[in-house]
């Protein structure tokens, strides 16, 4: 899916993922991140982001809640995460780095509202009344006012299976009248996921979403609860950041942009550069196909097109055959033999915080002197240096 541009827009990532497989410094399904590039990347957003009166925060679960590049990114001036789910809010908390955002699209569970409430997040995203109450209680022993998202959904909406939850428009009055009698919250904003779409041509569209968002905030207002934040996550980049300033945005929440491996980049060079590669090996050859090391694949991600480096650094062209759900990704097959030991490279659309793979932060790749800085699992700990 991102191959090519990475070939073209990076080319100093294919050369360090080779160097670094063939020498034994990382091993088959092993995802490469590029430090300098990603750095580049969230600086860039920041700029954009800035000129635009947006608050980025930045998700890591794309890159495996890896905690070395969230430092840098917060480094480069992207200061707070959004944690997907708890368990990536305790990577943060474990790494002493401030959390923009926690609760969507997971929301933390009853016996750790405590210590992420303490902890201080800047905002916690809501899905019901007894969770605002709760949190109400967990702020109040913190002796603090946490600030709210509202996570709102209509039947209308567009919502991925697995994601489901939030507060229907007609329940917002009620809503109203209960958040005002708990003193230890404060309802800021509102939020919905997905709220663009990619329209699989060049642009992003806005989704119903967007619709619900705004009926949302005019229903709080009538009820005299000022909604100062809108959170509109979704392929948040250089290019969409304007769209969200456009629709009364005030957050956005990049991700697969911080890598350039948004929808949109699959499509059009924009600012970000793609800065993560898919690392495999040809284990072995059968009927006419060779087999590569498994363990990253993800179902969404459309992993297609393969390069091919044998010893000698010879460079062949693959494709990876359709993979089936019902399986598990022992190994993937080519549609054509290589030797065994030849590095295989691949560029797609991933998670890899729900695959079983090894993440090798690197520096150095775009000065040509590419150096491990790390070795981590899928969720952000670290296995060697």
């Amino acid at each position: 899916m991102f191959l090519e541009a990475t070939k073209r827009r990076n080319p100093e990532l294919i050369d360090a993922a080779v160097k670094l497989h063939q020498e034994g410094a990382i091993l088959p399904d092993t995802y490469i991140l590029d430090l300098d590039n990603i750095v580049q990347n969230a600086k860039v957003l920041k700029k954009k982001a800035d000129e635009a009166g947006i608050e980025l925060f930045y998700m890591t679960k794309q890159i495996g809640r890896n905690p070395l590049v969230s430092e840098a990114i917060r480094n480069a001036g992207i200061d707070n995460a959004v944690v997907v789910d708890f368990k990536e809010a305790l990577v943060m908390m474990d790494n002493n780095l401030p959390i923009g955002n926690v609760g969507h699209l997971v929301q933390v569970p009853t016996r750790l509202l405590k210590k992420v409430v303490a902890y201080g997040p800047k905002f916690m995203t809501v899905f019901s009344k007894e969770m605002l109450e709760r949190i109400n209680e967990a702020a109040k022993e913190a002796n603090k006012v946490q600030k709210i998202l509202l996570k709102v959904i209509e039947p209308t909406d567009e919502i991925y299976e697995g994601q489901f939850g939030g507060f229907r428009l007609d329940e917002l009055t009620d809503l109203a009248k209960l958040a005002k009698g708990l003193e230890h919250i404060e309802i800021s904003g509102i939020t919905s996921f997905p709220c663009f779409l990619f329209d699989g041509v060049s642009e992003l569209k806005p989704t119903n979403n967007i619709q619900t968002i705004e009926k949302a905030t005019a229903i709080l207002s009538d009820n005299g609860i000022n909604i100062s934040e809108l959170n509109i996550p979704s392929a948040t980049c250089t290019k969409t950041i304007p769209l969200i300033q456009g629709i009364g945005g005030t957050q956005g929440e990049p991700g697969h942009a911080l890598t350039g491996t948004t929808p949109l980049h699959a499509k059009m060079d924009l600012e970000e550069i793609p800065s993560m590669l898919y690392v495999s090996e040809i284990s072995h050859n059968l009927d006419g196909k060779a087999y590569l090391y498994g363990g990253g694949y993800y179902r969404r991600g459309h992993m297609e097109n393969l390069l091919v480096v044998n010893e000698a650094n010879e460079k062949f062209s693959d494709t990876v055959e359709t993979f089936g759900n019902d399986s598990i990704d022992y190994y993937l097959t080519s549609t054509h033999n290589h030797a065994v030991g030849s590095t295989v490279l691949a560029a797609f659309r991933t998670q890899i915080f729900v695959t079983r793979s090894d993440v090798a932060v690197v520096s150095g790749i775009s000065t040509g002197q590419p150096k491990v800085e790390g070795i981590y699992n899928s969720l952000g700990n670290l296995i060697r240096r």
